[in-house]
């Protein structure tokens, strides 16, 4: 966290108090996580305790202990210089993180940018800057810098399957933002700026689904709100259906009704021009909302043509973002399905399939689908099969960087740990998980 963070009122009031539940009640509350706190449950499965436990925590006589208050302190990374006791030696020290802005230290950030894009493959040496001081940005946009901005979605892309939406998310908002404000300046002619409009919705719905995965949820919504907007004025429907198709997984959970709306949304949109797979994935967004509000015949309904334009094959004119949409993808948004409609069974059959048939060029996914088995295990009452399944995925988990896959774990650990806390597979797995956490 930035210096900043620190210094917010509540969080400075519990620690100047000595008391680390107020500090951590303080630190999920903290603005910087957007409107929504962070969920106890979240927490509390980063800590390796259930969400009660954090509840008593937050609410009760403040902890005493060393050993506890030193390793949650080193979980949270907590400055040592705000500590009001000394870290042992086993636990690193973690010194507070300036706040640079570009404005503020753009020579530091520039050079934080290209290291991150050396390390993932963006080509950050392109035809311009995209973290140079405002006044050394080209007063007029042409083609070439269209098109550079859009390579960057691709590139973005591909870095994502390397190392993960936590190490790529803040840049591309950085980035995002950058090339957002010298548009808004600069000089450009009608069809070059149809094109820019396209070239950064692309790149904002790429942000948005960084951020979903980095599970930063909250984060996402004004960037794909964007995207809706300036696809319409560059009349670029293609742009706006992966835009909604994002809105709707954005939504599924918390706004089910609504992710249904944008998915009907897509499919008027791409009526007429949908590919079978890009009608696939907008059926399966549709399918797991239908599930989320418990309506069996509307999930079934969306599923079938889901699976009916599956069956329609690939085709030369399928979007680039499509490639994720296999077999395994569909049977696995049918498992996320069945277990919004509380049938872990059948939730477990789809993602054992899912798992059964790896796939190397969709790790993460493949990752994100045996977390979901440890889920639909646990919630079966198969603390043992769900201790096993999570720490076959536990090594993977730490590869891919997804904030989304380590929280759904983090959660599988809290839950059996309460479940099973005698059965030596459990333990096992709990142990694993902390020592993979610290």
């Amino acid at each position: 966290m930035p210096a900043s963070f620190w210094e917010h009122e509540p969080v400075r009031h519990a620690l100047a108090e000595r008391h680390l539940g107020r500090v951590i009640r303080a630190y999920r509350y903290h603005p910087y996580h957007g409107r929504n706190p962070l969920p106890q449950t979240v927490v509390a499965g980063w800590l390796g305790i259930t969400q009660a436990q954090l509840s008593r925590v937050e609410s009760g006589l403040p902890l005493v202990h060393l050993d506890r208050l030193a390793h949650w302190a080193s979980l949270l990374r907590i400055p040592a210089s705000r500590l009001w006791f000394a870290l042992p030696r086993k636990f690193p020290v973690v010194a507070e993180r300036p706040t640079i802005t570009p404005e503020e230290g753009g020579a530091t950030n520039r050079r934080q940018f290209h290291a991150v894009a050396a390390l993932t493959g963006i080509q950050a040496t392109g035809c311009l800057d995209l973290l140079a001081p405002p006044a050394d940005l080209p007063p007029t946009v042409g083609m070439e810098q269209v098109r550079y901005a859009s390579s960057l979605v691709d590139e973005f892309r591909q870095a994502d399957a390397a190392v993960g939406a936590d190490a790529l998310c803040d840049i591309a908002m950085q980035v995002h933002k950058r090339l957002s404000a010298w548009a808004a300046k600069a000089a450009y002619s009608r069809s070059v700026g149809d094109a820019l409009q396209s070239a950064l919705a692309d790149l904002a719905i790429q942000a948005a689904w960084l951020a979903i995965d980095a599970d930063r949820r909250t984060e996402a919504r004004p960037f794909l709100n964007e995207a809706i907007a300036r696809a319409r004025i560059a009349d670029d429907s293609r742009v706006e259906v992966r835009a909604f198709a994002c809105m709707s997984l954005l939504l599924r959970e918390k706004q089910p009704g609504e992710a249904v709306h944008c998915a009907e949304a897509a499919l008027r949109a791409s009526a007429g021009w949908a590919t079978p797979r890009l009608s696939t994935l907008l059926h399966l967004r549709a399918a797991y909302a239908h599930a989320t509000l418990r309506d069996m015949h509307g999930f079934e309904q969306e599923m079938t043509r889901a699976r009916r334009a599956f069956d329609g094959g690939t085709h030369e004119d399928d979007l680039p973002f499509i490639s994720f949409v296999t077999a395994q993808e569909v049977t696995g948004i049918q498992g996320l399905s069945y277990l919004a409609l509380d049938r872990p069974d059948r939730a477990a059959e789809c993602f054992r399939s899912v798992t059964g048939t790896p796939s190397a060029a969709h790790r993460r996914n493949q990752v994100y689908y045996t977390v979901q088995l440890a889920r639909a295990a646990s919630r079966q009452g198969d603390v043992g099969e769900a201790a096993r399944v999570g720490i076959r995925a536990l090594p993977e988990v730490g590869r891919v960087r997804s904030g989304r896959v380590s929280g759904l774990l983090a959660e599988v650990r809290s839950d059996i740990a309460v479940a099973g806390r005698s059965a030596l597979e459990v333990r096992e797995f709990v142990e694993a998980y902390d020592r993979a956490l610290s």
